[in-house]
């Protein structure tokens, strides 16, 4: 019954646009002398109050001829179809605007740039790609085109192929897409990383960051392929060049780095690093690490005054749960069961919360994903921070 309702809805547009062209039409009509709205459009009415929305949109879209004065018409009912997820009908709609021989070169470019999308709605890339690059060499649409050829080569990971039109997209629409182009080369640095070509894999982390300087990714990929092999000390310089890259970044690279240095034994170095991002950013990840650190050297009572002195500036549940649990080693009685209850609790938090979020959309994601599965959007996703986060 919603989704009856809900299809209602969606309907009332759909006959609002009959209506509207029928209202031109009559005005026409009118004025050659013929005054009759034509019976099919009440007859749809009826279909659509006697909740038969099926037939009632086989009636509306039978009514609309195609010529010079309905061509917006049926692009609007395309889209319509296409929106409520009826990819099907958008299809022959547009299918049925482009086989016309009246429509204009303008006309009959958006129809098919329209009908690229449906092919795109309903997974058809192959026929979307034919259709983009026809609209690029005819030169209408080109930067639109453009730009639904590269969500296809994403969605496909034809990686090359997305280089280049993106290329191509910054000489027709003057926009650069130096960000998400290095990002492609991370991709395919990754899928060499997976093949075993590890010299395939360095070229392609130097062309994203030949691209993009800024490019946080590439420093963690061959970081981590460094750290994996036993190469700390080269490791250790490209985990810390994430600093200077993408600061928010920084919990993901503090424990990598706390045993990199622990392999070359030179722990006093990174405690001194540590006490350095912490004054500048205050991240929970890095002030739990150099606690750790402290209470190995100096003792649980040092580390409690430390993180008690930073909660102060950076309040955040994961500090609370750890000193709830320093204080634990040391409580008894009804005070342990009541630290205990409290634990409990600020664990349930942390474990429930979202430890990444889109800076584009807001999507919550418990990993790290370097294009946001909602938006797409590249680079956007990062640790959460504030009281529930870093």
């Amino acid at each position: 019954m919603e989704a009856d309702s809900a299809l209602l809805v969606w309907l009332i547009p759909l006959a609002a646009i009959v209506s509207w062209w029928l209202g031109r039409r009559s005005v026409k009509q009118n004025q050659a002398g013929i005054q009759r709205i034509s019976p099919e459009y009440f007859k749809g009415l009826n279909y659509l109050l006697n909740e038969q929305p099926d037939k009632a949109i086989e009636v509306f879209v039978k009514m609309i001829e195609v010529d010079s004065e309905t061509v917006e018409t049926h692009l609007a009912l395309g889209n319509l179809f296409r929106r409520r997820g009826e990819v099907d009908r958008a299809i022959r709609i547009h299918q049925n605007l482009i086989a016309r021989p009246t429509l204009s070169r303008e006309e009959r470019s958006i129809a098919l740039l329209e009908l690229g999308i449906d092919y795109m709605r309903s997974g058809l890339f192959d026929r979307a790609e034919n259709l983009f690059n026809e609209l690029i060499e005819s030169g209408m649409h080109s930067v639109l085109a453009y730009r639904e050829l590269l969500n296809i080569y994403q969605q496909e990971k034809e990686w090359d192929n997305a280089i280049v039109t993106a290329r191509r997209l910054e000489q027709s629409s003057g926009q650069k897409c130096n960000t998400i182009i290095a990002q492609f080369y991370c991709e395919k640095a990754e899928q060499m990383l997976q093949a075993g070509n590890i010299k395939s894999m360095k070229d392609n982390l130097q062309k994203a960051l030949s691209i993009d300087p800024d490019c946080a990714r590439a420093s963690m990929i061959e970081a981590d392929y460094l750290f994996k092999n036993g190469k700390f000390k080269q490791a250790i310089k490209l985990y810390k060049r994430i600093e200077r890259q993408d600061f928010a970044l920084m919990p993901e690279v503090i424990q990598p780095l706390l045993t990199c240095y622990k392999e070359i034994d030179k722990k006093e170095e990174f405690i001194r690093y540590l006490h350095e991002v912490v004054s500048k950013y205050g991240n929970i990840t890095s002030i739990l690490v150099l606690a750790e650190l402290i209470a190995e050297k100096e003792g649980t009572a040092e580390a409690v005054r430390f993180i008690t002195r930073e909660l102060k500036k950076h309040p955040t549940v994961k500090g609370v749960d750890r000193l709830i649990e320093y204080a634990l080693a040391q409580a008894e009685g009804t005070t342990r069961d009541s630290l205990v209850s409290i634990k409990e609790l600020t664990a349930r938090l942390i474990k429930d919360r979202s430890m990444y979020k889109c800076n584009n959309c807001g999507f919550d994601a418990k990993v790290l994903h370097w294009q946001c599965p909602s938006c797409k959007h590249w680079s956007t996703i990062k640790p959460v921070y504030g009281l529930e986060g870093e």
